[in-house]
C-alpha cells in the first residue's frame, strides 16, 4: 500500500504540469502567437496575443517581485497564495512545508527528540502520500510512536539484544504496513504514501526509506551525500519493492563525516533541485530562522513545482551555526 498507487500517468503528468507552469513557457507560447498573427492577421489571433502578453507581462511581474527580495529570503508575497502552511522549528531541527499548487495537502512529517535525557534516538519523519492523505497521515501518527517505544526498550539493554536500529526499523515499517493495509482495506481507500525515517544517535544516523521521497546529507567538506535512493513505481524492480513496501536503509558514521546539515523532503523539491544545489543552497543560509528550508521551499515554488512541498533541515552537533541544545 506504501507507496503503491503512483502511476506513470501521474508521473507524466506531473512533468506536464511542470514545463507548462514556467514562465519560458508562456513567453514562448506569446512569441509563437505573435509570430502567426503577423502572418495571417486575424482578429481571433490577435485577441489571443493580446491575452497572452497579459499573462506574460503577470507572470514577469511576479518574478521582478520575487527577485527583488535579498536570495529570496522575504517571499512573504506568495504566502497568501498557499492554501495550507505548515512550519516547525525546534532547538537544531526546522521544517517548512506549503501545499502549493496541488488541490489537497497530502505530505506530513514528524520529529521526536530526547534531547535531555536521551532514552533513544531522536525520530525525522517524512511522509508524502499519493491517492490521498489518509496513509500519510497514518504512518505519520503510528510509525514514529512505534518507533520510540520499541527504540527505548532497545536502549535500555542494548548490548545484550540481537536487534539493531535496522533491524527496528525494518520490523515497524512493515509492521505498520500490515497494519495499515488491513484498515485501509476495510474502508476501500486506496491511498498510499512514501516513508523516509532517520534516526539519529551520537555516532551513528540510520535511515530508511519507501518512495520517491528524498535525504542528502553535508559533510564537513561541503559534499553532498545521499541518504536514500529513490524508488520509482515505473520500473519493474521497484515497484515489487514497494508492492512488499520493503525498505532501503542505510548507516553512516558521524564521525568519519561529520557533517553539518541533513536535508530531508518530499520530492517536491527534488522536482526542482538536484542533491548537491540543495547542499549549496541550504549551507549559504544556516543562518535564516528556519535554516533555509523556507528559502528552499519557496524558491522551489517559484521553479514551478506543482506538488506539495515539503524540507526537514537538521543541523549537527559539530556545524558551526547549530543553536546550544
Amino acid at each position: 500500500m506504501i507507496e503503491d498507487t503512483m502511476t506513470l500517468l501521474s508521473l507524466l503528468g506531473r512533468i506536464m504540469r511542470y514545463f507548462l507552469l514556467r514562465p519560458e513557457t508562456l513567453f514562448l507560447l506569446c512569441i509563437s502567437l505573435a509570430l502567426w498573427s503577423y502572418f495571417f492577421h486575424t482578429d481571433e489571433v490577435k485577441t489571443i496575443v493580446k491575452s497572452s502578453r497579459d499573462a506574460v507581462k503577470m507572470v514577469k511581474g511576479k518574478v521582478a517581485e520575487i527577485m527583488q527580495n535579498d536570495r529570496l529570503g522575504g517571499l512573504d508575497v506568495l504566502e497568501a497564495e498557499f492554501s495550507k502552511t505548515w512550519e516547525f522549528k525546534s532547538h537544531n531541527v526546522a521544517v517548512y512545508s506549503i501545499q502549493g499548487r496541488r488541490d489537497h495537502m497530502e505530505d506530513r512529517f514528524e520529529v521526536l527528540t530526547d534531547l535531555a535525557n536521551k532514552t533513544h534516538p531522536s525520530i525525522f519523519g517524512i511522509f508524502d502520500g499519493h491517492g490521498g492523505e489518509t496513509a500519510a497521515e497514518y504512518v505519520k501518527s503510528r510509525l514514529p510512536e512505534a518507533l520510540k517505544h520499541h527504540l527505548q526498550d532497545y536502549e535500555k539493554d542494548k548490548e545484550n539484544s540481537v536487534l539493531s536500529y535496522q533491524t527496528i526499523l525494518e520490523q515497524q515499517i512493515l509492521s505498520i504496513d500490515r497494519e495499515m493495509l488491513e484498515k485501509l482495506t476495510v474502508s476501500y481507500d486506496e491511498a498510499g504514501t512514501t516513508c523516509l525515517i532517520a534516526l539519529l544517535s551520537d555516532k551513528d544516523l540510520t535511515v530508511a526509506n519507501v518512495g520517491d521521497s528524498r535525504g542528502v546529507l553535508c559533510d564537513k567538506d561541503g559534499n553532498a551525500i545521499p541518504l536514500s535512493h529513490d524508488h520509482k513505481p515505473y520500473q519493474l524492480k521497484e515497484r515489487k519493492r514497494i508492492k512488499r513496501a520493503d525498505p532501503d536503509i542505510l548507516t553512516f558514521d558521524l564521525d568519519k563525516l561529520q557533517p553539518e546539515f541533513m536535508i530531508l523532503a518530499s520530492d517536491g523539491l527534488w522536482d526542482a533541485f538536484s542533491n548537491e544545489e540543495a547542499v549549496r543552497f541550504i549551507k549559504e543560509r544556516l543562518d535564516e530562522p528556519h535554516f533555509g528550508a523556507k528559502s528552499i521551499v519557496l524558491q522551489s515554488f517559484y521553479r514551478g513545482c506543482p506538488d506539495n512541498i515539503t524540507v526537514m533541515v537538521v543541523k549537527f552537533r559539530n556545524s558551526s551555526k547549530t543553536e546550544e541544545q
